[in-house]
């Protein structure tokens, strides 16, 4: 598996390959700091805090250039680990390595980005370190193995135009900083057919038990398999909330998707009374070489995974690209339940 991201191309890529090359763009996180979080058997846990801003040095009167030449170059390779957004806000999770590809444990980074080489900087914006880990009754099988990510960091970053952005992360160190490229950098607006948060979500059926005669290993990869498989999607969207989540445990390239699955898990089970919780996989017969499932086709996947929370009326009022923790996903899941009185 390959645990750094490659430069992406600029030219077209066919859909079935940018899928794929999305992927390997989000592979990062098969080796992201799997020490931190401990032992702890809460779930749902930020592993450490964001760093204060003013931790790190000013963008005021800087360009990105000037910000990235001002620091001692780094050879820390920074991951970003969705490839989806949009102008306003955006919650942006990565990774940070070193060259060798070994991960780089608990650091403090600030993330700036900014239009073109002469705009304005926005940043810093200290990334939080968030685990990944959860209640010991919700780990799959091979959740805590080495190409497992037990944490990701994660920023909020404000795009506030279409296109590509230019990003810098600043680590902090004990000789002072360093500064290197995010890469592949952000291109804002690139996926306009992902499904969107307002949209109605595409009604879509979803595999259940009943159409595999009982053998869950043909829509589920997981072991054991998730108990998110007993509601249709067709039969609940628009009746029901619901949080549907695509991923595939056994074949995901980033190594996130399995724990993922397990914080679905957690939550549906701890806070998800009045919502159906939906299981996805990504591939057709669980078979890399047979392309994507037609459910993400209908919702414009490009990456996986993704969790979206779809409102009894079948809108969808939030969705997630990537890592994500016990705490938010709750929380996510909490809002949902109020905005539809559950």
């Amino acid at each position: 598996m390959i645990g750094l991201p490659s430069k992406l191309a600029v030219l077209p890529i066919p859909k079935k390959q940018l899928f794929f090359l999305t992927l390997l763009a989000i592979a990062g996180l098969a080796m992201l700091i799997s020490g931190c979080g401990g032992s702890s058997d809460s779930g749902d846990e930020i592993a450490r805090e964001a760093p204060a801003a003013t931790d790190f040095p000013s963008a005021e009167g800087k360009t990105i250039e000037e910000l990235l030449n001002a620091e001692t170059p780094s050879d820390k390779v920074i991951a970003p680990a969705a490839l989806v957004f949009e102008t306003g806000e955006n919650r942006y999770p990565f990774g940070v390595f070193n060259v060798d590809r070994t991960q780089v444990e608990d650091a403090d980074v600030a993330l700036y980005f900014a239009k073109s080489p002469q705009s304005p900087v926005s940043g810093p914006l200290p990334a939080e370190v968030v685990s990944l880990e959860t209640k010991a009754a919700y780990r799959s099988q091979g959740a805590s193995g080495p190409d497992e990510a037990n944490s990701f960091y994660l920023a909020n970053v404000n795009f506030d135009r279409s296109g590509p952005w230019l990003g810098v992360a600043v680590i902090s160190t004990e000789d002072g900083f360093e500064a290197a490229r995010v890469t592949p950098s952000p291109v804002v607006g690139q996926f306009p057919n992902v499904a969107s948060v307002g949209q109605k979500a595409p009604v879509v059926s979803t595999p259940t038990p009943e159409d595999v005669g009982g053998d869950l290993s043909q829509i589920d990869t997981r072991q054991p398999p998730s108990s998110m498989h007993g509601d249709d999607f067709k039969d609940v969207v628009g009746k029901k909330p619901a949080v549907l989540v695509f991923a595939t445990p056994a074949l995901c390239q980033s190594r996130v998707c399995g724990p993922v699955v397990d914080v679905a898990e957690q939550v549906k089970d701890e806070s998800g009374d009045g919502v159906v919780f939906i299981h996805n996989e990504v591939y057709n017969e669980n078979d890399p070489n047979k392309g994507i499932r037609p459910q993400l086709a209908a919702f414009g996947l490009q990456s996986e995974p993704w969790i979206f929370l779809v409102n009894k009326d079948g809108t969808i009022q939030q969705r997630i690209e990537g890592a994500i923790g016990a705490a938010e996903l709750r929380t996510a899941v909490e809002e949902l339940k109020k905005e539809n009185g559950v």
